[in-house]
């Protein structure tokens, strides 16, 4: 409800002043997004350690939890930005940003999914 109730407030206050100072709408805009990103940062920290002490659990190699974890992380970070990108007006940036996070994801995930072709290449039988 506060994250609702402080960003419909800076949505209200945003479009008007709008009309008279446009930067100053941006940037109130901005500000708000990167609160709310700070303010999730314990619910994000609380989700990343229950998932970690379930692959612990499950006895899954860490290094793979923390992979997936990071290009979760990155497909936030790059949705953020293209939301404020856009925000700006700055459409043709804001493809590129996405691009660029679906080429760095791809990256990281070769190993995941090199592991598990070999995984399914071992049951299959001869």
């Amino acid at each position: 409800m506060k994250i609702v109730g402080v960003s419909l407030v800076a949505t209200f206050l945003a479009l008007i002043i709008k009309e008279q100072k446009p930067n100053l709408a941006f940037l109130l805009i901005v500000f708000v997004g990167c609160a709310i990103f700070l303010f999730l940062i314990d619910k994000i920290y609380e989700i990343i350690h229950m998932l970690e002490r379930l692959a612990v659990n499950a006895k899954v190699n860490l290094v793979y939890v923390e992979t997936i974890l990071k290009i979760i992380g990155i497909a936030y970070i790059a949705e953020f930005a293209v939301q404020v990108t856009k925000d700006a007006g700055q459409g043709a940036v804001a493809s590129k940003i996405e691009l660029a996070g679906k080429v760095i994801i791809l990256a990281m995930a070769i190993p995941i999914l090199t592991v598990l072709i070999e995984t399914i290449i071992n049951l299959i039988p001869n």
